[in-house]
C-alpha cells in the first residue's frame, strides 16, 4: 500500500497514512482516462444548436410560376433550398451527446487518476479540514501553507458548503466531497488535496 504523508491546516507533519493499493496504487490506463474524459466533455455540450428546413422557413407557399411555358427551370417554391431565404439541408438539429461508458471502465477510470495523482507525488493528504466561515481568506491560508500554487482539487468526506463556498471566488480551486470525484475533475487540476477520511471513503467505495 502507497504511504503518504498527512498534514494539518498549518501545513504541519502530522503523521501517514496507508491509502489502499487498489485505488491509489494500480498502473494508469491512460487510454481509459481519455475515454472517461471524452464522456464527460460530450455530456457537459448543451447540443442545442438547430437550423430551418424548407418546412419550417416562412413563406413559399405557392408555386413562384407555371411548370411549362416560361423558359425557365421547374420551381416548386421559393423556400427550396438553392432559393435565397430558403431551408437548409441536412443542418444540424437539436440533439444529445451524452453517452455511458461502462462501469468496469469507469471505475478504472477514476482509479487510474488517483494513482496517477499518487504516483507523481501530486496527492496531498489533510487530516482535517474546519472552515468556521465560508471566507475566501480561509482556502488562500490552506494552499499557502501546504506550498500549492498551482490548480487545486479538495476533496472532503462528505459535502462542506463552507468550503465549497469559500473557493468559489479563487479560480482554478475546486472543492467536491468523495462522491462527486469525477475524471475530468481530477486531471483538470494539478494538486489533489484530500482529507483522511476521503481518502478512506475513496478506498472503500473503489477497492
Amino acid at each position: 500500500m502507497p504511504e503518504v504523508t498527512v498534514f494539518d491546516q498549518k501545513g504541519a507533519e502530522v503523521g501517514t497514512v496507508e491509502l489502499a493499493d487498489a485505488v491509489f496504487g494500480i498502473t494508469p490506463n491512460e487510454h481509459v482516462v481519455y475515454q472517461a474524459v471524452v464522456m464527460q466533455q460530450a455530456s457537459q455540450r448543451q447540443g442545442t444548436h438547430a437550423v430551418k428546413n424548407r418546412s419550417a422557413v416562412r413563406g413559399g407557399g405557392r408555386k413562384p410560376w407555371k411548370q411549362k411555358g416560361t423558359g425557365r427551370a421547374r420551381q416548386g417554391s421559393i423556400r427550396s433550398p438553392q432559393w435565397v431565404g430558403g431551408g437548409t439541408v441536412f443542418g444540424p438539429t437539436s440533439r444529445s451527446y451524452a453517452y455511458k461508458l461502462p462501469k468496469k471502465v469507469r471505475r478504472l477510470a477514476i482509479k487510474s487518476v488517483l494513482s496517477g495523482k499518487a504516483g507523481e507525488n501530486d496527492l496531498i493528504v489533510l487530516d482535517t479540514l474546519k472552515i468556521e466561515a465560508p471566507k475566501t481568506k480561509e482556502i488562500v491560508a490552506l494552499l499557502n501553507s501546504l506550498s500549492v500554487s498551482d490548480k487545486a482539487l479538495i476533496v472532503t468526506n462528505d459535502v462542506d458548503e463552507t468550503a465549497v463556498l469559500s473557493s468559489r471566488n479563487l479560480p482554478g480551486v475546486k472543492v467536491l466531497a468523495a462522491n462527486e470525484v469525477n475524471v475530468l475533475d481530477v486531471v483538470a487540476h494539478n494538486k489533489l488535496i484530500v482529507t483522511k477520511e476521503a481518502a478512506a471513503k475513496l478506498g472503500e467505495v473503489l477497492g
